[in-house]
């Protein structure tokens, strides 16, 4: 229905989603709640009936934000049970078998854990939920190739080579990092892509599980090999496998995707930084080199939407490095917020003002995470074994304890909360500083001035509302 000022949803022609990924699947869902009949076009096939390659699917990790989302519709049962609860960092510092490992809590509270999930498997829960509908068309198989503005008609490659155009009245592009919705609707607005490659990538194994499915290291954490420029982790699935991921620069010397390109190089380098995975995981040197080498970047843009004809979602406006386990809640949380932009009435038949205002809500909290995702490999690949880090983060989670409605943990405000990231970063920051001046010149909790410490955490006020 047409409001005040323009059109409503739906009233200049088809709702379309590009993208049927977690992101694309998830907003079908919410428009679809809206009333709306909407068309996804994924470029895959459809992975419920087709294996998708193994190699370049890094587990996600499900945190509060995307709870949230899932819990709003009506999903949170089903997608628990694929999941498994991590309640901290599991961190072998050294490699040896059995030594050298330290359990670090995420929180407090038990409560407060994140769940590694298979995406696959994920993405299928809301594939399904969104067809449940009835309100939900899929076309797999089209990859989208072209963006027509002017005339709202998107071209789509099929699998077997030739092209189809298909018009739509407002398309939401959820279509990933490389999204091919972002360069039009970009250019329309006169908008920007910044596109910022870490120089490191990553390398998926598998870990197989034990005898009847038995999990072969602790699965109720992340486990975490730090090595100063480097990484391995290992989040834990339901059938009693893990998926293992090496995060490595891409060239630059031995310890470097660049130099292992062959079974001596490949082998050498784990016996001597990975001694207890390669015991772990038999066939290690052959998985490694029959899986392709990701690419990671941060990917900041302005201009995420074309007046009313079109908006970017997800990966497509803002991708982030997956160091904070955020990428997917980041886009589950986006896809909430426009939920509620779109409902709101302050914008009726104000499609152009909606998206507008939506990228003025997410822009700056996506780029705040970004910059907190980049900030946590540091942190997971050098500062978990850091002692200052380590007093530091002790004394947090004390103070936080003392303190509940002053103090939260860094980790704890962007996983286990709905506070803006924005405000969060900012809010970590201040905490910081307290934190700095409170283990000057001391290494231990129980040397810390508690009585000073009150007093330093009261000059920062309430902590931010959550979203």
């Amino acid at each position: 229905m047409t409001g005040p000022t323009g059109p409503s949803l739906g009233d200049a022609g088809p709702v379309t989603v590009v993208g049927g990924g977690p992101a694309g699947a998830m907003l079908a869902l919410y428009l679809a709640r809206q009333g709306h009949d909407v068309t996804v076009f994924e470029s895959r096939p459809d992975l419920r009936r087709v294996d998708i390659s193994a190699g370049r699917s890094i587990n996600l990790a499900l945190a509060t934000r995307g709870i949230v989302c899932l819990q709003q519709l009506g999903l949170l049962e089903r997608v628990h049970a694929i999941t498994v609860p991590m309640a901290g960092r599991m961190v072998h510092s050294d490699g040896t078998d059995g030594a050298g490992v330290d359990f670090q809590a995420y929180s407090n509270q038990p409560d407060e854990v994140i769940y590694s999930v298979s995406r696959p498997a994920l993405n299928g829960i809301l594939l399904d939920a969104a067809e449940a509908t009835g309100r939900v068309t899929i076309h797999f198989g089209h990859r989208c190739t072209a963006v027509d503005l002017e005339r709202r008609v998107a071209t789509y490659r099929l699998e077997r080579g030739d092209t189809v155009e298909v018009a739509f009245g407002t398309l939401f592009g959820c279509d990933g990092s490389t999204s091919e919705v972002r360069d039009a609707v970009v250019a329309a607005a006169g908008g920007t892509v910044i596109i910022d490659p870490l120089g490191h990538g990553y390398k998926e194994l598998m870990l197989a599980a034990g005898p009847g499915g038995s999990f072969r290291l602790d699965p109720n954490a992340l486990h975490i090999w730090p090595r100063g420029e480097h990484m391995l982790i290992a989040l834990p699935n339901p059938d009693g496998n893990f998926t293992v991921t090496l995060f490595l620069p891409v060239e630059g010397g031995p310890d470097s995707f660049e130099h292992l390109v062959d079974e001596a190089a490949v082998a050498g380098f784990f016996d001597r930084q990975f001694p207890e995975v390669v015991e772990l995981i038999p066939d290690l040197v052959d998985q490694f080199l029959a899986h392709p080498t990701g690419k990671l970047a941060t990917i900041r843009s302005t201009g995420w939407s074309a007046g009313d004809a079109a908006v970017l979602v997800g990966d497509a406006a803002h991708a982030i490095v997956p160091f904070h386990g955020q990428g997917m809640n980041l886009a589950f949380e986006s896809c909430r917020i426009l939920d509620r932009l779109l409902r709101d009435q302050g914008y009726a038949g104000d499609l152009a003002a909606t998206f507008r205002a939506f990228e003025a809500s997410r822009k700056p909290n996506a780029d705040a995470i970004a910059d907190e995702a980049l900030a946590n490999y540091v942190e997971m690949r050098a500062g978990v074994v850091d002692p200052r880090y380590l007093l530091q983060r002790e004394l947090a989670l004390e103070l936080e304890r003392r303190h509940p409605d002053r103090m939260a943990d860094r980790y704890g405000m962007v996983m286990f909360t709905t506070m803006p990231y924005a405000a969060a970063k900012e809010r970590s920051e201040r905490q910081q500083e307290v934190l700095d001046t409170l283990t000057v010149g001391i290494s231990r909790l129980d040397q810390v001035d508690f009585a000073r410490a009150a007093e330093l955490v009261e000059t920062l006020g309430p902590l931010p509302a959550w979203e």
